[in-house]
Formats: C-alpha cells, structure tokens, sequence
C-alpha cells in the first residue's frame, strides 16, 4: 500500500509517499480502507516537532529522540472496513466508518488498523468521507469545552479565531445548540462564511482592535490559543477558555455519534477548505504551513 511517510522532522519534504506492507488486523482490530483523511495543526507540529519547551523531553520520548517513532501522520480519517479480526463484535467488512486515531497517527496511508473499542463511529449515507473526517478532532474539542463552558442560553460569547477547524464548530454549536448570542473574530476574507455559521456578529481583527471597544462578553473562547489580552473583553465575573489548556473531558463514541448525527442532519457541518489528492500531501502540507487554512483540509485516496 502507498502511505505518506516522513522519516526526520522538518519541512514539508521531509514527507514522502512509498510502498509499504499493508497490516493486517490483529483479533480485535479492524482494517479501514481509507476514503479521505485530513491534514491539520497537529500533523504540522508533528512533522516540525513544534512542542513547548516545557514538553520538549517528553514529547522526544513519545515521538522520537533522534527521528519520528511513528511515521505515518494523520489523526483523522473515513472509509470502509475491509477486514475485521476474529474476535469483533461491533462491526462488519463494508462498514462505512470515520474515526480519530490520536497519537497513534495513522491515516496518512491507504489502509489503517485500529482497536475496534477505539475512536470508532459508523458514518451514515448522507455526509461524504471527507465531511466524517473532518469532524473527528475539531468538533470534539468543541464540544468539550464548550460544555465545561456551562453556557446559559442567550449568555454573550466572543469565539477568537471563529475561522479556524475548532472555531468553525464552535461557531455552529455555541449559537445553534447551545444558543448563544455569538460574536465571531477572524480575518476580513472569512467574514461571510463565520456570519453563515451563525454568528450573530463578527468583528475582522485586521481593521481594528476590537478589544479597545466597549463590548463586553460572559464568555470568551480562544480556538486558536493567541488571543493574549483578553480581559478588557469580559464582563465582571465573566470567564476565558484557551483551546489549549481546557479541554478537561476526552473525546468518546457518544460524542462523535452525536455530533455526526448533527450532521447528518444538517445542523452542524464540516467547513473544507480545500481538497488534494493523496499524490499531492506534501502540497498540502506547504499549503497549512502557511497558518492561513480555514476550516480542514482533507486529503481524499483514489
């Protein structure tokens, strides 16, 4: 099978695309063809080994002191079970599935094995693979902090960075499901799109600085960890999440159930930014390299 591989951390050509022996699936494993996967911040900071300092002895051992342990990237993919292990129980050869692989990476490659009693959802006929795929990590960690949040509906919320993988879902799920009265923050080019979402107002922080304004917000969510003076913005008592340090919950079934349910049914969905063929992954990664993506990316197998 042909997986992209990358071998030493670094630029975009580090990653390769090669031959590699196709797993098998062990008794509780199943063997996923893979339709689509995506290509998000966490593939880059993986490839680059972008890390804080505080977690830089750590993050060496988990990924590689020298070079990558796993070096197959891709912690979101959907596509078909091909092959299941003797002893599986909750699904079947041609289940369309969409799943997360975590830090055990994966999906950057044609086939992939996973525990059946992990990140697993069956994908219903409605939403694409490339629409399952991208809603595994974004909206996840959406909706969990958006639930710590304890948001009362009508309660005022300013979404920094609304444009963004994580900002787009918390857009449609802070105004739509939880009804919040949304303020969304992004650049002036994606300002249509955050208003499509649902918010109520949106604010293009390259025209001005609107934390010198006099609106005032019960919550503000920061989804893409560098809104840094935040506190002129909030009301007294008023509360402040970092999509980086308060995801206090884990991503479960129920919840990629729900919220592909969401989809489904046209309540939620996945903002693409833009779509390559697997061929052109190293492409792809140049492109989110430029720290300008909005919404996913997917990369879609032929």
């Amino acid at each position: 099978m042909k997986a992209a591989v990358y071998e030493k951390y670094g630029s975009p050509e580090v990653v390769v695309i090669k031959d590699i022996q196709k797993p098998t699936p062990e008794n509780k494993e199943i063997l996923i063809k893979n339709h689509a996967t995506t290509l998000h911040r966490g593939d880059i900071r993986m490839r680059k080994f972008d890390v804080p300092r505080a977690m830089w002895i750590p993050s060496r051992l988990f990924l590689g002191i020298i070079k990558p342990r796993r070096k197959i990237l891709g912690m979101e993919l959907a596509g078909v079970i091909e092959e299941v292990g003797k002893d599986v129980s909750q699904f079947k050869v041609g289940d369309q599935v969409f799943a997360s692989t975590g830090m055990q990476f994966g999906g950057h490659a044609e086939y992939t094995c996973l525990s059946e009693e992990g990140l697993i959802c069956i994908k219903p006929d409605n939403v694409s693979f490339g629409e399952a795929a991208a809603l595994t990590n974004g909206a996840s960690t959406a909706l969990l902090i958006l639930r710590d949040m304890k948001i009362q509906e009508g309660q005022t919320m300013l979404i920094y960075g609304a444009s963004g993988s994580v900002g787009t879902f918390a857009v449609q799920l802070a105004a739509k499901y939880f009804k919040a009265d949304v303020t969304g923050v992004c650049s002036t080019k994606n300002m249509d799109l955050v208003k499509s979402l649902g918010a109520n107002k949106v604010k293009d922080y390259t025209k001005a600085d609107f934390i010198l304004d006099d609106e005032k917000y019960d919550i503000i969510f920061d989804a893409v960890g560098k809104f840094g003076n935040y506190k002129n913005s909030l009301k007294d008592g008023g509360n402040y999440f970092n999509v980086h340090k308060d995801p206090k919950g884990k991503m479960n079934v129920e919840d990629l159930n729900f919220l592909i349910q969401l989809c489904a049914k046209n309540e939620i969905k996945s903002v693409i930014d833009k779509s390559y063929p697997f061929e052109e992954i190293v492409e792809a990664h140049r492109y989110v390299d430029k720290g300008h993506k909005v919404g996913n990316v997917v990369i879609n197998f032929s």
